[in-house]
């Protein structure tokens, strides 16, 4: 195995899934295994995980660019995008700061649901497990909608269980993908399945491309404008 962002062919992995979570998630052995490669299988060199690659792979194939992410950021052209990174998206941030128009907001700078940027601000937004945690979900790819250029790409991540269907958990137990303080910014509203793109076409989007490195582990999907 590869890391696409640096190039090391060196990783540790190490179980991130918590038997409470795996309670609520309602998961099976078999997705326990596969969520915790996606999230805990990292590359030594730059700490970037399953869902890290996958997300920097997509990113490199929407512009038609084979390589390495670390080099892919010094393209001539990927200089001059205008770059919305939502949160920090895992490990890319590191990369992504290397371009002059690149733009990090992390919440509660940002509201997902009322982004405030103009209209076609960006060429490029970024996030990465982030759309879990946002209430309406639909509401936040629409504002990222709004706020891309014709022609501009949202790619993002989201723990996905490829064999079910997509579960809100209103009326439910409060279920958080974290621990320790602040767990209400961790608090997850969307259990994301294999229709998760049809939150992408709601929200006003044409076009939605799923890219995979490892299937089931290590999805990601691109909104394009």
């Amino acid at each position: 195995m590869i890391c696409y962002c640096c190039g090391s062919t060196s990783f540790k992995e190490q179980n991130v899934l918590w038997k409470e979570l795996i309670d609520e998630w309602r998961i099976g052995h078999h997705e326990v295994e596969y969520i915790n490669r996606q999230q805990g299988m990292h590359c030594t060199e730059c700490n970037s995980n399953l869902r890290s690659i996958a997300l920097s792979v997509a990113l490199m194939r929407c512009f038609g660019y084979k390589g390495l992410f670390k080099d892919f950021v010094t393209e001539s052209k990927i200089q001059d995008l205008q770059i919305l990174e939502i949160n920090e998206a895992g490990s890319l941030t590191q990369f992504l700061t290397k371009i002059p128009g690149h733009h990090l907001k992390i919440y509660p700078e940002i509201d997902m649901m009322n982004i405030n940027y103009v209209d076609e601000s960006f060429d490029l937004i970024v996030h990465s497990d982030v759309l879990e945690h946002i209430k309406h979900p639909v509401r936040g790819l629409s504002e990222c909608y709004r706020v891309l250029k014709p022609g501009g790409y949202c790619a993002f991540t989201v723990p996905m269980i490829v064999d079910r269907l997509t579960l809100f958990r209103e009326g439910l137990p409060p279920s958080y993908h974290g621990s320790g303080e602040n767990l209400v910014d961790f608090l997850v509203y969307a259990e994301y399945g294999c229709d998760a793109w049809k939150h992408i076409m709601q929200s006003g989007f044409q076009e939605c491309r799923i890219f995979s490195i490892e299937y089931p582990s290590a999805q990601a999907l691109v909104a394009v404008k």
